[in-house]
């Protein structure tokens, strides 16, 4: 997916998300080092089943400890 950034916000770049051009505000320090204004950018994006699972499994210990307590 394409982006470009449109403008910085106090710690923010303002970021055009593809073809609609989404507006979306994106912490200027996850940026790649030389990023300005008018730069483009990809952005990868996928699902992590097993950081899902993993989180899912951490959560259910939880409530499982607090069910316990009860």
């Amino acid at each position: 997916m394409k982006s470009i950034i449109d403008r910085f916000e106090g710690d923010y770049a303002i970021l055009l998300v593809g073809e609609d051009e989404i507006q979306v505000d994106f912490p200027k320090e996850l940026l790649p080092p030389g990023s300005k204004e008018g730069s483009w950018l990809n952005i990868d994006m996928e699902l992590d089943p097993e950081g899902e699972q993993g989180q899912r499994e951490k959560i259910k210990g939880m409530l499982d400890r607090l069910k316990e307590k009860s």
